[in-house]
């Protein structure tokens, strides 16, 4: 009786261990997935930012500047997602930025904008009410 129940055991547990695997597999890939996702959530929005506080400046800023800032936040960061596309649009009052990747079967893409503001005239026009 002791060793039929040992041997019960082991087919048990050889159904039961591919399924455990699986899902700690699965749970490893949806972190690594959601780290991919925040870091271009995260560059894209700091190159919108960092766009919107250049566009106040005499030059301005062009889209291929703000795109290889991107590619340069990202670049060697991401774990699943190998390259990243990315979409500027400089406007007048707001700069957009779309970073889209794709690899392995999966797509993440994340869009950040942010307004272009003029707080020095702010500040001067509060001053002269004072």
């Amino acid at each position: 009786m002791g060793k039929r129940a040992q041997g019960s055991m082991t087919v048990e547990m050889s159904f039961l261990m591919p399924m455990i695997l699986f899902l700690i597999m699965g749970c490893i890939l949806a972190v690594f997935y959601y780290h991919d996702k925040n870091i271009l959530s995260g560059a894209a929005y700091e190159t919108a930012v960092a766009g919107s506080t250049k566009a106040r400046e005499k030059g301005g800023v062009t889209k291929e500047e703000l795109e290889q800032l991107l590619q340069d936040r990202v670049r060697g960061k991401c774990i699943l997602f190998s390259g990243v596309q990315a979409a500027v649009s400089v406007g007048k009052d707001e700069i957009e930025v779309t970073a889209a990747a794709s690899g392995k079967g999966m797509k993440v893409s994340v869009s950040k904008r942010a307004a272009v503001t003029d707080p020095e005239k702010y500040i001067r026009n509060m001053r002269r009410l004072k």
